[in-house]
């Protein structure tokens, strides 16, 4: 068994039993006192969250926000909400219902990484959630992406604004500061994947990344609980060299569970290096489909209400640095994806479940 993030030993998965009482072919309604049905007022009602999950939620480290990549999913109908809606109205009306959730305490704003939000669209999020929710915000690829790419995902030419430090401050951390306030809780610069002319390159852009997290605004007068994560999709990425910058600019390393990048074991060593510090995680993409796979799982796992591919190794693994982290006074973000078991809320349940049983023994 591996090292943990303080060395100590992960502990084992659970068995394949476990698995069982997570059939993958039906939908959950774990945590609901009664089955979903269809709303007729056009009003986006929560779940009424049986005595188990609030016993569960009560359980988890307060230092621990765990929650999903956004919230517009018609799916969680009876795992999040009540009855059937739209992608449109959950746009609008989802976010409030699902901060509402025990277990959700973060999400992952995603759609500022295809175009730059502004100060208002930030407020009106700030607005929908409790005063100690806290939002994961992706920077826009502007900014992180080393080419500009087409609509379906093809990089066309290089990007001249790649880590551009102006760019990093005006459309990402100044609104999202602004905005958001103190509810703003990781603030992540995932890097995409590097065309291969540009990965003999990396000791060259780790000066650019450095000069860009430099230059950016502090967090902490507004943002007491805020941090700048950087998440990569290159292992070659993962050298000391990265985690001497991240440390010099007071970033911290974003754990990305994706099909392109090492385990999550074999990320460790960039924690313990930027110690003591809090955990960003984004739990990505099941590597059952392979580093380019994002279409398949989206085909297969709409609409997104049921498991399809349980991890339980890694949400055993998940648990412990969770706990290792959190138990020593530091906190932790951690937002999960549809892409990572099929439903993201149900892999949230999982991970709380895990790092329950931690906690208690």
């Amino acid at each position: 068994m591996q090292d943990d993030l303080f060395g100590g030993t992960l502990p084992k998965p659970p068995s394949a039993d476990v698995a069982a009482n997570e059939p993958p072919t039906q939908p959950s309604t774990e945590g609901a006192e009664a089955p979903a049905r269809r709303t007729r007022s056009g009003t986006v009602t929560p779940i009424v969250p049986g005595d188990a999950l609030k016993t569960l939620a009560a359980a988890l480290p307060p230092r621990l926000r765990l929650g999903t990549s956004s919230w517009t999913y018609p799916g969680w109908k009876g795992l999040v909400w009540e009855g059937e809606h739209s992608d449109t109205q959950l746009s609008k009306q989802g976010l409030a219902v699902y901060a509402q959730h025990p277990l959700m305490r973060t999400v992952s704003i995603d759609r500022s990484f295809y175009r730059p939000l502004t100060v208002s669209q930030y407020e009106r999020y700030a607005s929908q959630v409790p005063d100690d929710f806290r939002f994961v915000v992706k920077a826009p690829s502007v900014v992180t992406d080393a080419l500009v790419r087409s609509e379906d995902g093809r990089g066309r030419q290089p990007n001249p604004a790649f880590l551009s430090p102006e760019l990093a401050r005006s459309e990402c951390v100044e609104p999202a500061l602004q905005g958001l306030g103190h509810k703003l809780g990781a603030l992540v610069f995932q890097l995409s994947p590097l065309p291969l002319a540009q990965l003999d390159r990396i000791p060259a852009l780790l000066d650019r990344l450095r000069t860009m997290l430099l230059a950016l605004p502090s967090l902490a007068p507004l943002a007491p609980d805020g941090v700048i994560a950087v998440e990569v999709r290159d292992p070659e990425w993962l050298t000391p060299d990265f985690a001497a910058v991240l440390r010099e600019t007071g970033a911290t390393y974003c754990l990305g569970l994706h099909a392109k990048m090492p385990p999550l074991k074999d990320q460790l060593p960039m924690l313990r290096a930027l110690w003591p510090g809090p955990l960003v995680c984004r739990w990505n993409l099941n590597p059952v489909h392979g580093p380019y796979g994002y279409e398949e799982a989206e085909r297969m796992y709409e609409p997104y209400d049921r498991l399809h591919h349980p991890d339980l190794e890694a949400r055993a693994a998940l648990a412990a640095v969770i706990l290792g982290i959190t138990g020593r006074g530091q906190n932790a973000f951690v937002t999960i994806s549809n892409h990572a078991e099929g439903c993201a809320p149900l892999t949230v349940r999982g991970v709380a479940d895990e790092v329950a049983k931690l906690v208690t023994g």
